[in-house]
């Protein structure tokens, strides 16, 4: 018996409804995620009104009519003057005690007791909160400043009293000379020096302010002195300044304004300062606010921290990246048809029949803009080329000169100009829209609303410009 060989049975596929069903759905979904890929979706951006806050904070220098007053006697030095104090010429400002031993003998000598009147208490407690108030530990030289103000309130006290017994002890046994010191002008009083006495504001550089080297030097009161060194200096003029840097372009629009808003941070005093643009020799840019009050108030410093107050721009609010360019082409007033028969403008322009016959055609426009000065509209190439002869509208006069191709009664196309503008998706295309920028910054842009030929409010226009062409059709996203 032979034998027979054994083979595998296969079964036969039974397809059923519902695989079929499913194996569609898996190629759809398969096919739908491959062209999610590979089509390019715009983003669009809803247009709103706004405005941009610009940083307005700055950071300047304080310069001043200074003049350096300089120890004519080696000795140890008592201030009578207190710093921010108005001296006369020849008012006493300090004594200077050869010997040293002035500040013993005061101490000895009983000068009375001194009371704080209401106003004098007030002086300290508004020097004491203020410091509490703005005192930054990566400041800590502000202690100093803090200390000579209190130093200041004392002696206050204790003046009239220090002066009747130095007269006293003049002359005395154990005391040598003690030399009186006058002012040489008048001017306000600050016991302390820095080297930028002699500043101007055009030979401020950014390492001036940026205050790497900065090092104010303190005149302490009982010190001693020798012959030449600095004693104390005066402030002899009310007008100072503040020189702060600034971007070119906004200096210039300041300038243009001639004064501008300052509010001082210290104390939120708010005055206006002159404005003047300048260009120093390091290549930067600063601006010098000018004032003619309040230096008193500052006499102790050297840098202040200010706000410009200034109006901010307000229109529609856009992203720089909207923002495109294109060219156009510009066509005189009288050549164009404003609301026509089916109320869209349009223009005639010239066109050649079957027959060979020179004929005219009328043609719808879209205008993108009108130049008040020029008297020119802006059309795009998808309506007119370059050689395009365009005819005066029937009954319309000539235009009064012939420039640029046009002579009477026609118009030769050929000039192009540049507009400045954003692609709008309201049509569901790219539709290139004129805008006016009022000012940008690097994110945003405020632009004129309510223009004939330009955007208006909660329109929707393509976030980045470069993903589109014109006219083209717009897979929203």
């Amino acid at each position: 018996m032979a034998k027979g060989k054994i083979r595998k049975y296969r079964k036969p596929l039974n397809l059923n409804i519902g695989m079929i069903i499913f194996s569609v759905i898996l190629i759809y979904v398969v096919v739908y995620v491959i062209m999610y890929f590979q089509t390019s979706y715009i983003v669009r951006y809803e247009v709103k009104e706004g405005s941009l806050a610009t940083d307005t904070i700055y950071r300047g220098i304080v310069l001043r009519d200074e003049t350096v007053v300089y120890a004519q006697t080696t000795g140890y030095v008592t201030y009578y003057a207190l710093e921010g104090e108005r001296v006369a010429k020849n008012d006493l400002v300090y004594v200077v005690d050869e010997s040293g031993h002035l500040s013993e003998s005061l101490s000895s000598m009983n000068m009375g007791e001194n009371s704080l009147s209401a106003r004098e208490l007030s002086e300290f407690r508004s020097e004491i909160i203020t410091f509490a108030h703005e005192f930054d530990e990566m400041q800590y030289e502000t202690t100093y400043d803090f200390k000579q103000n209190l130093n200041s309130d004392v002696m206050k006290l204790s003046n009239a009293n220090m002066l009747q017994s130095i007269e006293d002890l003049n002359g005395a046994a154990g005391i040598n000379i003690i030399h009186s010191s006058y002012a040489p002008v008048t001017g306000i009083v600050a016991y302390w020096t820095d080297g930028y006495e002699d500043l101007s504001p055009a030979a401020v550089t950014k390492d001036i302010l940026e205050e790497k080297e900065y090092e104010k030097k303190r005149i302490a009161s009982n010190s001693l002195m020798a012959q030449g060194d600095a004693v104390y200096k005066l402030s002899t003029n009310e007008n100072w300044s503040i020189v702060i840097p600034i971007d070119a372009t906004r200096g210039a629009e300041l300038q243009e304004e001639g004064y501008v808003k300052v509010r001082f941070l210290k104390n939120q005093y708010e005055s206006w300062g002159a404005v003047k643009l300048l260009v120093n020799a390091d290549g930067n840019s600063y601006l010098q606010l000018s004032f003619t009050n309040s230096m008193i108030t500052f006499i102790s410093d050297r840098f202040l921290d200010i706000e410009l107050i200034v109006e901010d721009e307000t229109g529609l609010k856009i992203p720089v990246s909207s923002i495109v360019q294109k060219e156009f082409y510009l066509i005189p007033e009288a050549y164009i048809i404003l609301g026509g028969n089916n109320g869209g403008d349009s223009i005639k322009r010239q066109c050649v029949l079957e027959d060979g016959t020179i004929s005219s055609e009328i043609v719808e426009i879209e205008i993108y803009y009108y130049d008040s000065e020029s008297k020119e509209y802006y059309l795009d190439s998808t309506m007119v080329e370059a050689g395009d002869i365009l005819y005066l509208p029937d009954n319309a006069q000539p235009p009064p000169s012939a420039e640029d191709g046009q002579s009477g009664e026609n118009f030769t196309v050929s000039r192009r100009a540049t507009l400045i503008g954003v692609y709008n998706m309201n049509k569901g295309y790219a539709d290139f829209k004129q805008i006016s920028i009022l000012y940008q910054n690097d994110e945003y842009a405020i632009v004129k609303p309510n223009t004939k030929y330009g955007l208006s409010v909660y329109d929707y226009i393509v976030l980045d410009a470069e993903s589109v062409r014109d006219d083209q059709f717009i897979n929203q996203k």
